[in-house]
């Protein structure tokens, strides 16, 4: 018995010390359900051998990722430039307003105690950040790994089958086709969400007259990956520059961020969720602040999916198998999936 316990707790120890090996691995499984759905379309459409396909999907995402920041990243990085150069003054701004509507001495400290949290909060992201693209041999990692989990995922789910006990191989195997298809739906509609979000963010501030709202846009684009808090983030750069054109501009921001969020939220998450996962609002916002604690900037990054899989893991193998309840699999019903399965 004792042995037991000292084997679990060093297995416990030693999935704590891997937390980060974890994750990367979760990312490149998640590129990795990328590039099979790409290669899949491309086999469809042109009939090119499956590896051919896999090399194509990676060269077409670095294709776009590369072309965009080639075309736009001397004008994102001026206007970013702009941004940091234009926060002292918004600030100012503010404070400058607080004064004119009389808000008195005990609401300008809680402004200045607001913004230095601001501040503080937003240099240690800005250390994330720069943490994580420093780190090359992570993102190298994570993009050779995809490539092998795309090129043949069948002897992947033949291992994890073969460690299986036998009674448990048809859930499992079910199991393991929802958390693909989940994935797949996810990031359709995140893909489609982040560029709608960017687009009306940009076109909205351009049309307030906001300074750098092409960056302004790419951020929350950028930021939409993170549901719920990523949006109110992208809302706070935006506002204090607004501020800084007048106090009326500032509060139209507000206005236009609310207006696309009430877009997003009643137009376009449920066209999303008819094909991807339809997780809980509140499940999902606590998970985002959990993987955060946990696992820091790269756990906020992959929180979505992370719950996700877990979720669909529960309602296949606790729901279904142990309780023997009706489940939707990726927005369709049980029943439906499998009669097309």
């Amino acid at each position: 018995m004792v042995t037991i316990v000292l084997a679990l707790c060093g297995v416990a120890y030693m999935l704590i010390e891997l937390t980060r090996l974890l994750m990367l691995v979760f990312a490149a499984v998640v590129f990795a359900v990328v590039f099979d759905a790409i290669a899949n379309r491309l086999c469809r459409w042109t009939g090119m051998p499956r590896g051919l396909a896999i090399v194509a999907a990676v060269l077409l995402l670095l294709g776009i990722f590369f072309g965009v920041f080639t075309m736009f990243g001397a004008q994102l990085i001026a206007e970013f430039d702009e941004i940091r150069d234009k926060f002292p003054a918004a600030v100012r701004e503010i404070e400058q307003q607080l004064n004119n509507w009389g808000l008195g001495e005990p609401a300008r400290n809680l402004i200045e105690q607001g913004t230095s949290d601001i501040s503080t909060l937003a240099s240690r992201a800005g250390g994330y950040v720069i943490s994580a693209g420093s780190s090359l041999s992570d993102v190298v990692l994570v993009l050779v790994g995809a490539i092998f989990f795309a090129a043949d995922p069948d002897v992947y789910r033949r291992g994890v089958l073969l460690m299986t006990p036998r009674d448990a191989e048809p859930t499992v195997r079910a199991a393991l086709s929802d958390v693909t298809g989940g994935l797949r739906g996810w990031m359709r509609g995140q893909g489609v969400s982040m560029i709608v979000a960017a687009a009306m963010t940009s076109l909205g501030l351009w049309l307030l007259g906001v300074p750098a709202f092409a960056g302004l846009g790419l951020i929350a684009g950028l930021l939409d990956v993170i549901p719920f808090v990523g949006p109110v983030i992208a809302a706070i750069p935006a506002v204090l520059l607004a501020f800084t054109v007048s106090p009326m501009t500032a509060v139209w921001t507000i206005v236009m961020f609310v207006v696309i969020q009430q877009i997003q939220g009643n137009f376009l998450q449920p066209m999303i969720q008819k094909q991807a996962v339809d997780v809980p609002p509140a499940i999902l916002l606590f998970a985002v602040l959990a993987s955060g604690t946990l696992f820091g900037f790269l756990g906020v990054l992959l929180a979505a999916p992370v719950t996700i899989v877990a979720y669909v893991l529960v309602q296949r193998i606790y729901v279904k198998t142990l309780l023997g309840k009706d489940i939707k699999v990726a927005g369709r019903e049980e029943a439906a999936a499998e009669a097309q399965d």
